[in-house]
């Protein structure tokens, strides 16, 4: 098969293809769906732009499980196929955490948790700075990953200077420690982001709600998959 004709439907058989002894499957397919839309259907970043200026940025801050996020970068022609069983590997490119020095498309080392949204607010500030205005920052974080104090930090200052080129998205399968009053999207509405609240499994919902417009704000989009281990 062709990568230029993989298909949503065919990217378990490429998970499948990574033997190695991952330790967070429910990571890794807690995000298969969301992760998919945006690079087929949202996201201007192909293997042909991932040095370019203007493209727009994706940063896997929940980087454990990550067999996901390789599965969609060899279905999109990022990665050869070829090297998904190598996965875990003392001499592999795929790590159990991925490495932006090794895996093409990679914008951060990640899994260490809540490192993404500080890092993605520092590129949309950044990126803001050179007078690049066009490139959107999409950061995916985990539910329990948002207990981590500088996650807060983040949000609380994204909202304030309304860094509207920054997007969340937040893959909520009720790992975390504890609930937020009133659901996740109320911490983000409250620091003045714009929200989306959505089935994490419906293709179109999460179509719609990331293409959402938001002037002036970030946006965060919450996406319920079903419960760690359910």
């Amino acid at each position: 098969m062709s990568m230029a004709d993989v298909q949503f439907e065919d990217l378990p058989g490429l998970m499948g293809l990574m033997t190695g002894a991952e330790k967070h499957g429910p990571a890794a397919t807690s995000t298969l769906d969301a992760i998919w839309v945006l690079y087929d259907r949202v996201l201007r970043a192909t293997p042909e732009t991932v040095e370019a200026q203007d493209r727009d940025r994706f940063l896997l801050s929940k980087g454990h499980g990550p067999m996901a996020y390789y599965a969609v970068l060899a279905a999109k022609g990022f990665l050869d196929p070829q090297v998904l069983p190598s996965f875990g590997a003392y001499d592999s490119p795929l790590g159990h955490h991925p490495d932006r020095t090794l895996v093409p498309g990679v914008e951060i080392a990640s899994g260490s948790l809540g490192h993404g949204l500080p890092l993605g607010v520092g590129t949309a500030l950044g990126l803001r700075a050179q007078g690049l205005t066009d490139p959107a920052v999409w950061v995916l974080i985990g539910d329990a990953e948002f207990d981590e104090g500088s996650n807060h930090e983040a949000v609380a200052f994204a909202g304030a200077y309304g860094l509207d080129r920054l997007h969340v998205l937040v893959i909520d399968n009720s790992s975390a420690t504890h609930g937020w009053q009133g659901g996740i999207a109320a911490r983000f509405a409250a620091e003045g982001w714009s929200t989306a609240t959505v089935d994490g499994r419906d293709h179109e919902a999460l179509y719609r709600a990331f293409t959402a417009e938001h002037p002036g704000r970030p946006h965060a989009v919450v996406a319920r998959v079903e419960p760690k281990n359910a």
